[in-house]
């Protein structure tokens, strides 16, 4: 070839990059030339192609260029070496002919021909784009924005030949009926728009291509059986495999889908509709800034225009509200703590997303935009430098400033082309290897790392100046480091923030949060909610992460907040009210139980901003009912039926028990005070519902004439020692005048059935479950005969069973049997025929024996109780009031002072009596304190159901809170301790007393058999 070699007269030798690696250049020479020699040998044809690389070879520009290449890029080696036909004509006939041919012949890429073809096709030409657009910028033939240009078009090409090859295969599958078969883009309805540097034709050398692919299917005319979305979903998918699987010809581009309407919900293709109606509502800040440089790529460009116009009052606000600055402000911050100052030598500093580098120049520019481009539509341009131009000449930046952005834009992509040059690597951090980074140098012209990294310096440090300028004195966004939660993908600096405040798994947070910016929830749906969250996310963060279990924690406020109907008030409430959030996160991260209830009703926290939510409840018994029945007696007064009746009670004695379990794990009152709060809110409770439930059942049955009815309670409530999550264990009595059969309704009933119905109608209004959830469960095992006794007992049968067929532990159990609602003056006889039931006489030999049998049975139905398990480890709750009520039963016979439902009170009416030592009453009274403090803070904590599963951290923390101790190794060692005294006390008054009197009457031993019609009188007890 004797033509003069055509570019090699425009290119300047002293402006190629000399080989970093000559020796490799070498090697690559001999390939050259023995590919040359091949070319030549091979036919007349390949004569042509290698005389030409022959001449290339030997001219000393095209040389140096190829040099250059040889030496440097072992990514553009293999094209030159597999391409050596269009190196060829690049460096002769012209960059810019080689460039159009490669265009041109994806240009005239149909859609008809097979895909295999078009993957070949597409391939072929990405290798052949690259290596003449690699020529070009080497030999600095052309500027940037042309360099940019080039690969933006070679992506716009690529992707039409592949829409069109999709679109015609629809066609011809019949799912699709194209208004024009040999223009398959024209009015198709599919709209693939260019995001980001392909958006705004500035694609670096490795660049994946951001896309949203739109359809709208008005304009489309579709034959398919199913709905649209699935065929677009699947034209989506093989969109993206058409261009980025990597086949034994290389790949054409990475595509990204993730600009799209929030990606995490929303399939890979959206309907234009769709898309309107989310930018409309939920359209966020960086959403508008990525819109600013989004254009139709490929398809229906017209719809693809029509679109976006349409989008132009979300993205160009006329007046740009101050919430929108403070969201740009955000954005600014997040950029600023994305990554750290550079480091010595500039090795590993990342170039786009680093300190000074090109992530800020385009935010500069992108942010001035959103702030005047509503009102100054010259500043519209996706184009980085020409924004910076544009705000130079409608006087919004100085001109120097520009300048100085400018230039180290342009600096910096010509940095991050030669970096990805080396190896085609998606990559815009510079080498941490002092070898790579000098070889880097040297492609970018310098003659060592040291000059690159004094020019490459000052360049970072005018951009960084400048950028800092930018909202100067904005508030800082987080103490604790980065929180990014806008833009695309998760934020690897987020992540390590979040780790570091102590969530253990961040990437779901992250997620999380994405999708409350997103609108996936109701509370997060109105602009104003989702600005408020995001004030309130790093202060939500750092509480949630200083409790026991960040991330239980974390999923437990998700689904508080899910549960919202809306954002703004709650959000607004946090904001006023610091405190509200500390205890909110409190409750989530500490207490599963009431982070439950508070998820299931939102409006629980209603109460909380009350000054009187923190003030205990009355101390005093009779000045606690008062109020509490004052306060339900409000409460329930705009009842509009007995069904709004329910639910108000609920809603109140749900408030209450939150109250309580609140003020409990905040230490504001002790274990003991609680059980009496409980007990108190559930008296109050049966006490509103049993007149109502009555006067309902009277409607229809009447009344039983002189008949009277009564609620006693037993068990934990008989006691008033409820917890937050105790059942209710009752018995209903009655007494009718002798000659009585029937009630007197419209439907009468025999008194028998009578009673029964409307115990069981007390029953349903205490644990049926309505809109405002449940009260209480009822447990009925107690009564005579157990669960084969009828629900209601008449006072005599009641005082027969008891006098001839209970067992001891059914008299134990009357020890805490209570009038709770009622009749007052069957309350009255009841008590008092309680109370000859446990002074009759007894045996005290087999009193011993009857109870340590109950005790042992029990331990057998519970062989391994955890720890804290306060109620069946032994030396806990059980031994505690199997003492009392043992010594109750026996020592009443003689001093009926002794009996009280309480176990507290009933100690210390034992040790008033002279029936137990007080130092011993002491100790019994510090374990009894001790273990309704754990059970209590348990409940409230973990929750009954929750504690076998509990995490360690979860459970160490809750039983240091009701121990009092500061260490979990202190807390476990109190439990051992308290349980071996309280063990000691029982072996001492029950067991070693009991063993005695067993060896002493063997004929007292008690059958192994349960009581009659009792069911799990093991687990049940008294």
């Amino acid at each position: 070839m004797t033509e003069p070699l055509i570019s090699a007269e425009r290119v300047q030798r002293t402006r190629l990059p000399v080989p970093a690696d000559a020796g490799q250049a070498a090697i690559e020479w001999e390939r050259w030339t023995a590919a040359a020699e091949a070319a030549t040998a091979e036919s007349e044809t390949g004569e042509p192609l290698g005389r030409g690389m022959a001449a290339v070879a030997a001219d000393p520009t095209t040389h140096a260029w190829l040099d250059a290449v040889f030496g440097n890029s072992p990514y553009l080696t293999r094209l030159a070496l597999r391409e050596p036909e269009v190196a060829l004509a690049a460096m002769t006939t012209g960059i810019e002919p080689a460039l159009a041919r490669v265009l041109e012949e994806v240009a005239a890429l149909t859609g008809h021909e097979p895909r295999a073809e078009i993957m070949t096709r597409l391939r072929a030409a990405k290798r052949r784009a690259a290596l003449v657009i690699a020529l070009a910028d080497i030999a600095e033939l052309w500027p940037l924005e042309r360099v940019t240009g080039a690969l933006s078009a070679l992506a716009d090409a690529a992707l039409g030949a592949a829409v069109r090859h999709l679109l015609v295969g629809a066609h011809t599958s019949g799912q699709l009926a194209l208004p024009h078969p040999d223009e398959p883009e024209r009015d198709s309805g599919v709209i693939v728009l260019g995001m980001g540097k392909l958006g705004a034709h500035e694609l670096n050398y490795s660049s994946d291509i951001d896309l949203i692919i739109l359809y709208d299917a008005d304009r489309m005319d579709y034959r398919g059986r199913d709905a649209i979305q699935p065929l677009m979903a699947r034209l989506a998918r093989d969109l993206v495999k058409l261009l980025e699987e990597r086949t034994v010809d290389g790949y054409v581009f990475r595509t990204d889908l993730r600009l799209r309407p929030d990606p995490a919900s929303t399939p890979p293709a959206v309907s234009v509709a769709a898309a309107e109606t989310y930018y409309g509502s939920l359209g966020q800040n960086w959403e508008r800034a990525a819109m600013i440089k989004a254009r139709p790529v490929a398809g229906d460009i017209p719809a693809g225009q029509a679109f976006l116009k349409t989008l132009g009052p979300f993205i160009w606000r006329k007046h740009l509200d101050f919430a929108a600055i403070r969201d740009i402000h955000s954005i600014k911050r997040q950029i600023d703590a994305r990554h750290g100052a550079p480091a010595a030598g500039l090795a590993g500093h990342n170039i786009k997303l680093g300190h000074g580098g090109i992530r800020e120049i385009e935010f500069f520019a992108q942010t001035q935009q959103l702030i005047w481009g509503g009102r100054v539509p010259t500043l519209r341009s996706p184009g980085t430098i020409e924004t910076l131009e544009g705000l130079v000449a409608t006087g919004r930046l100085a001109d120097p400033i520009a300048d100085d952005l400018a230039h180290a834009y342009r600096v910096l992509r010509r940095v991050e082309h030669r970096l990805q040059m080396i190896d085609d690597a998606q990559t815009h951090s510079l080498p941490t290897d002092p070898q790579a980074l000098g070889r880097l140098a040297i492609f970018l012209g310098f003659p060592d790392a040291a000059s690159f990294a004094a020019d490459l310096g000052r360049e970072l440090a005018v951009v960084r100046r400048h950028f800092a300028e930018l909202f100067r004195g904005a508030p800082a966004l987080s103490a604790e480091g980065n929180l990014v939660f806008t833009g695309k993908e998760l934020d690897p600096d987020t992540l390590a923030t979040l780790r570091a405040m102590g969530f253990k798994s961040p990437e779901p947070v992250a997620d999380a949060i994405r999708g409350w910016h997103h609108g996936r929830i109701r509370a997060t749906r109105s602009a104003r909610a989702r600005e408020l969250l995001t004030e309130l996310t790093p202060a939500l963060l750092r509480v949630l992460g200083k409790t026991a279990d960040p991330d239980f924690a974390f999923i437990r406020f998700d689904e508080f907040l899910s549960r919202l109907p809306a954002g703004v008030q709650m959000f607004s409430l946090f904001q006023h009210h610091p405190d509200l959030l500390q205890l909110v996160a409190e409750i989530m991260g500490e207490s599963p139980q009431l982070a439950v209830q508070l998820a299931r009703r939102p409006l629980l926290l209603d109460g909380v901003i009350s000054g009187a939510f923190f003030i205990p409840l009355p101390t005093e018994e009779r000045a606690l009912h008062r109020a509490l029945t004052r306060d339900l007696s409000l409460a329930v007064a705009r009842a509009r039926d007995y069904e709004d009746l329910l639910d108000l009670t609920r809603r109140w004695a749900n408030d209450r028990k939150f109250q309580i379990g609140v003020q409990l794990l905040q230490g504001r009152i002790e274990g003991w005070r609680s059980a009496k709060h409980f007990s108190a809110v559930a008296d109050i409770v049966i006490q509103t519902l049993l007149p109502r439930v009555e006067e309902e059942f009277a409607r229809q049955h009447g009344h039983v004439p002189g008949g009277r009815f009564l609620v006693l309670g037993l068990g934990k409530l008989g006691s008033s020692e409820l917890n937050q999550l105790s059942d209710l264990d009752l018995i209903f009595l009655y007494s009718v005048p002798d000659g009585i059969e029937n009630s007197d309704g419209a439907k009468p009933l025999a008194y028998t059935t009578y009673y029964a119905r409307l115990g069981q109608r007390l029953i349903n209004a205490l644990q049926a479950p309505t809109g405002e959830g449940n009260l209480y469960e009822v447990d009925m095992r107690l009564r005579p005969s157990g669960n084969a006794g009828p629900i209601a007992s008449k006072l005599d049968g009641f005082l027969r069973y008891h006098e001839e067929q209970a067992w001891t532990w059914e008299h134990m159990a009357l020890t805490r049997a209570r009038a709770v609602a009622g009749d007052a003056s069957l309350a009255r006889e009841t008590e008092a025929t309680i109370r000859t039931l446990l002074t009759k006489p007894r045996d005290a030999d087999r009193l011993l024996i009857d109870v340590d049998d109950m005790r042992i049975r029990i331990e057998k139905a519970h062989l391994k109780p955890t720890p804290w398990d306060a109620k069946h480890r032994r030396g806990g709750l059980v031994d505690l009031e199997f003492i009392a009520q043992y010594l109750q039963l026996r020592v009443a016979p003689e001093d009926p002072s002794v009996l009280a439902t309480a176990t507290n009170a009933a100690f210390r009416r034992l040790i008033t009596a002279h029936r137990i030592d007080p130092e011993v009453g002491a100790e019994l009274l510090e374990g009894l304190a001790f273990w309704h403090q754990v059970q209590g803070m348990l409940r409230v904590a973990v929750g009954k159901d929750a504690e076998q599963s509990a995490t360690a951290d979860l459970l160490a923390r809750a039983l240091t809170r009701a121990t009092g101790t500061k260490d979990p190794a202190l807390a476990y060692a109190r439990l051992d301790e308290v349980a071996a005294r309280g063990l000691a006390l029982y072996e001492r008054l029950v067991a070693r007393p009991a063993k005695r009197a067993r060896r002493a009457h063997p004929e007292l031993q008690p059958p192994d058999r349960q009581s009659p019609g009792q069911q799990s009188t093991e687990t049940k007890g008294p």
